[in-house]
C-alpha cells in the first residue's frame, strides 16, 4: 500500500512539474516572437499596455489629449478567446490590459509610456494596488524597435531615478483580445461604484496631478 502511495505521489509531483514547463515555454514563446505591427486605421494608431486592473487604466489614458477611446481587454497570453473569468485563474497567461487608439499628431507614443509609468506603482510586482496575481502584472506592449527603445530607455531612466527594479515587462505585441461588453467604460457608467469610488478614481487623480500638461480640456476630475 505504501508502494503504491509513494508511486502516486511521485506521479503527480512529476504531472505538476511537466504543467508548470510547459506554461512557461509557451509564455516563452509569447516573449520570444516577433512584433505585429498594427497599422493605421483612419488615420489612427494603437498602442496596449497592461498595468492592474483595466478599468482604471481606461479612465486614465481616456483623460489625456489626443487618445480617441481606450478599449479594456486581455494580452501577453498564450491562450485564445481569453475570458475575464478564465483569466483571473492566471493560467491563461493574459493580462489585464488597454488598447490605446490615439492621434499620432497630438500625442506621442513616447508621451503615452510617460502617462503609463506615471499612472502607477513602477515597483509592484504583479498586480497594483488591491488588485493581485499574474493577470494584473504590469506589461507594456512593443510593435517595433523604436517603440522597444523608448520602453527599455525610460525604465532604465526611471529605475535609477527611484533606484529600484521596475516590475513592468516587455512585450513584443502580438493580439489584443476584446474584454466583455459590460467592462468597456466601466469607470464611466458606474461612477457610484464602492472600486471606482475607493481605487479607481484616487489613482485617475494621483496620475492628473503628476502630469497636468497632457490632460483634455474637459477633464472630469
Amino acid at each position: 500500500m505504501k508502494k503504491i502511495i509513494v508511486f502516486l505521489a511521485i506521479t503527480v509531483l512529476f504531472s505538476c512539474n511537466n504543467s508548470a514547463q510547459n506554461i512557461n515555454k509557451k509564455q516563452q514563446t509569447v516573449i520570444d516572437a516577433d512584433p505585429v505591427v498594427v497599422p493605421l486605421k483612419d488615420g489612427k494608431a494603437r498602442a496596449y499596455f497592461a498595468s492592474g486592473c483595466f478599468w482604471c487604466v481606461e479612465a486614465v489614458y481616456e483623460s489625456v489629449e489626443g487618445v480617441e477611446e481606450s478599449i479594456s481587454g486581455y494580452s501577453g497570453g498564450y491562450t485564445k478567446n481569453p475570458t475575464y473569468e478564465a483569466s483571473n485563474t492566471g493560467r491563461t497567461g493574459h493580462a489585464e490590459a488597454v488598447e490605446i487608439i490615439y492621434d499620432t499628431n497630438l500625442v506621442s507614443f513616447e508621451t503615452l509610456v510617460d502617462v503609463y509609468f506615471a499612472s502607477q506603482n513602477p515597483t509592484q510586482v504583479n498586480g497594483q494596488g488591491p488588485d493581485r496575481g499574474s493577470q494584473y502584472r504590469s506589461i507594456i506592449f512593443y510593435q517595433n524597435d523604436e517603440q522597444k527603445k523608448i520602453i527599455e530607455e525610460k525604465k532604465a531612466a526611471l529605475a535609477k531615478k527611484l533606484d529600484a527594479k521596475i516590475a513592468a515587462e516587455v512585450y513584443p505585441f502580438q493580439k489584443f483580445w476584446i474584454a466583455e461588453d459590460y467592462h468597456q467604460n466601466y469607470e464611466r457608467l458606474h461612477p457610484n461604484q464602492r472600486y471606482i469610488l475607493g481605487v479607481s478614481v484616487p489613482r485617475l487623480k494621483r496620475f492628473q496631478a503628476k502630469m497636468p500638461e497632457v490632460l483634455k480640456k474637459n477633464t472630469k476630475y
